[in-house]
This record gives structure tokens, C-alpha cells and sequence, in this order.
């Protein structure tokens, strides 16, 4: 017997500029509908038929609307957004990656960007200065990342390939991850170890590259008595998520200097609906030291087509019976 279509809703607003690659992917036969991912009745209204979610987030409502549900599948790593406890009982849920190149081109430039002084030299020659001690004997001599320590918060898929970036330029490397489960020797590393060593990573870091997910134990993990143990010349790449590093006390330590500079990609506000709002309750944009970027440092074309191809090759092998690949839980 011939076995009836898949139904798959897509409710993610990245995977639409590629629609049409995405469905000419899927088996034959397959229904497929775009809800607008922001429109909640939208997407309500979908998932009753549906055996596939492609989505950022299931809410309860949406699970328990979604009796047919086989599979979810995040168009990303996180399925944080995802309630398990009310999707249908075997459901399974599946995440996809290939965000670690952006991001580390990311992280890389930021810090250059940061540490060479760029944003300040940008602002100056603005307005006709030549902030440089070719022209300026008054203007600071600026080091390269070779004389650099790196320090990361967080070893996983971001971590070890912005490492790898870093790498390149002659920086040294530290580490530190929950489990301390990272081979310094291995991955080329000065040291590494667990959280309780991160005190030791941000006394010696020039850079802080921050990649830990946020789980209960990581909240306000980089608080005032962290950041006030990095160097005043240090800088800080945020790419994990906002809550990770204490709102308060990260504006606090930049507006005072306490710390030189950061790359913010993370944030502690996201826009409900459209793409307007402010991403913190502090006035961050006033501040000349930061470079602010709207979680986009993961957000290329390529991106999204390796993980359109991750997710369209996982629905085919759910048609067709094979186990699936990235599963992260199922629904009991």
C-alpha cells in the first residue's frame, strides 16, 4: 500500500526566501503550507492536518491542536521554544546546525573590529579627524589578535569554530564548558576547564567569546563580579543568548569602562510583532564602545540552504520509514 502523503507546515519566516527550493526537496505528494509564523491563529489553523511543524516554537495550544504531529523540526540548534510535554506522544523533535561559519566570521571581524579600534577611528575621521599614530601622536598604538588571548564561554559548535577563526591569526586559546569536557591538547588550546575556572579565563582573556546556551544554570552566569574581573582593555563577543550575561551589570561595565568594548548579537528584548523595539531597558546605543548587530550573526543564505536541505532530507526519511537525523527528544 502505497502511504498517503506527508502534510507539512512550515512556520518560519527564514525558510520562506527559500520556498521554492524547499518544496521542489520534499517528497513527491507532500502538502505543504506557509502560516505566517507571527500570526498565531494562522498557525493554529494549520496544524490539526499537519505530520510535520517546521518551526522555531510550539506552544502547548499549538501541541495539543496538532493531534497528527510526527515531527518538529527547528530550522536552528535551539528547541528551547518547543513544549514537549503536550506534543502528541512519539513525537519526535529534530534540530539542524550549519550556522557555526557565519558565526564565527562574526566573531572574528567583531573582534578585530573592536580591538583594532575601528569604531572609534570610524567616528573620527566622520568628522575629519585622523585617529592614528601615523597622524596623531596622541593616538594609541592598537595590537593585532596574535597577542591576543582568547577566552570562551562555552566550547560546542560555536565555540570550536570560532576557535578555529582565531586560530589562524596566531591567537592563544582558553576555555571553559560545563562538564569541562574539552581537550585543550587536542583542540590546540593554552588550557581549558570547567566553570569553576571561568574567574581565571576573564582575568587573562583580551577577548570573551560568549556561545553558552541559556539554561537555568547559565542565567546571569557573567554578572558584576565577572565582568569586573576582565581587563579594562578586554573585549566582549556575546553570541550565545542575552540572559547569559547580566543586563544591568554589562551596561554598567561598558557606560563606566570597566571593560573596553563588546559585539552584542544577543539581547534581552525581541520585537513581538514587525522589526522595531529596543533591544534592552539600557540605553546600550548611546554608548561608543559597542558594536550592536540584531542576531544576525548566524543569518546568511548559507546558512539557511544547508539547514532547508537538513530538514527536507529528514521529512523524506520519515516517509519513508528511515530514522531521522539531529533527534534531540520525543514526545512520551
Amino acid at each position: 500500500m502505497t502511504p498517503e502523503p506527508l502534510t507539512v507546515v512550515v512556520a518560519d519566516a527564514n525558510l520562506r526566501p527559500l520556498r521554492d527550493e524547499f518544496e521542489a526537496a520534499l517528497p513527491a505528494g507532500t502538502v505543504v503550507s506557509w502560516p505566517e509564523p507571527k500570526d498565531a491563529e494562522a498557525v493554529e489553523a494549520a496544524v490539526p492536518h499537519a505530520d510535520v511543524l517546521v518551526a522555531g516554537q510550539c506552544t502547548a495550544r499549538t501541541a495539543a491542536l496538532a493531534t497528527r504531529l510526527r515531527l518538529v523540526h527547528t530550522a536552528g540548534a535551539g528547541t528551547d521554544e518547543i513544549d514537549l510535554t503536550a506534543l502528541p506522544p512519539g513525537t519526535r523533535v529534530a534540530n539542524t546546525f550549519h550556522h557555526e561559519d557565519a558565526i564565527a566570521e562574526y566573531a572574528v571581524s567583531a573582534a578585530i573590529l573592536l580591538r583594532r579600534g575601528f569604531l572609534r577611528q570610524h567616528d573620527a575621521l566622520r568628522r575629519g579627524l585622523w585617529d592614528s599614530p601615523a597622524h596623531d601622536p596622541h593616538s594609541p598604538w592598537m595590537d593585532s589578535l596574535s597577542a591576543a588571548t582568547i577566552g570562551f564561554v562555552g566550547f560546542g559548535h560555536i565555540g570550536a569554530r570560532c576557535w578555529q577563526g582565531f586560530r589562524t591569526f596566531g591567537a592563544s586559546g582558553v576555555a571553559v564548558t560545563r562538564r569541562g569536557e574539552v581537550d585543550a591538547t587536542a583542540e590546540g588550546l593554552t588550557w581549558s576547564g570547567t566553570i569553576d575556572d571561568l574567574g581565571a579565563l576573564l582575568d587573562t582573556s583580551d577577548v570573551v567569546v560568549v556561545s553558552a546556551p541559556h539554561t537555568p544554570e547559565t542565567t546571569g552566569l557573567i554578572g558584576e563580579a565577572e565582568l569586573s574581573r576582565m581587563r579594562p582593555s578586554a573585549a566582549l563577543v556575546h553570541v550565545g543568548r542575552g540572559p547569559v550575561v547580566d543586563e544591568d551589570a554589562l551596561y554598567e561595565a561598558l557606560s563606566t569602562h570597566t571593560i573596553g568594548a563588546a559585539a552584542l548579537d544577543v539581547w534581552y528584548r525581541y520585537p513581538t510583532s514587525g522589526h522595531t523595539g529596543a533591544p534592552s531597558r539600557h540605553p546600550f546605543e548611546t554608548l561608543d564602545n559597542v558594536l550592536m548587530t540584531p542576531h544576525s550573526s548566524g543569518l546568511t543564505r548559507q546558512t539557511f540552504i544547508r539547514r532547508a536541505a537538513d530538514i527536507t532530507a529528514n521529512i523524506g526519511r520519515l516517509a519513508s520509514g528511515e530514522p531521522l537525523r539531529n533527534v534531540v527528544a520525543v514526545a512520551r
